[in-house]
């Protein structure tokens, strides 16, 4: 167990940002697996904003690396492209 005060806090802390993280990573899975099963591109569209956004979002906070999200954007940017 911490002895100090300032690490006490900081394991606190640590805790609360990991579920948070979790949580956002999670919801941005399930939005990229919606994306994925949806077949008209009309559809898709508005769907590839909002889940470019949150890789954005998660890659600025550094829970997935910047290559991840941007391999991520990329294949799914071609996968709606190629919808009809």
């Amino acid at each position: 167990m911490a002895n100090h005060k300032s690490s006490i806090k900081r394991i606190r802390a640590n805790a609360a940002k990991r579920l948070r993280n979790r949580y956002q990573a999670k919801t941005t899975r399930n939005a990229i697996k919606k994306l994925r099963e949806t077949t008209s591109k009309k559809a898709a569209t508005p769907l590839l904003s909002k889940v470019i956004s949150m890789l954005d979002r998660l890659a600025k906070k550094n829970v997935i690396h910047k290559n991840k999200a941007a391999n991520n954007k990329s294949k799914l940017t071609k996968f709606v492209n190629g919808l009809k």
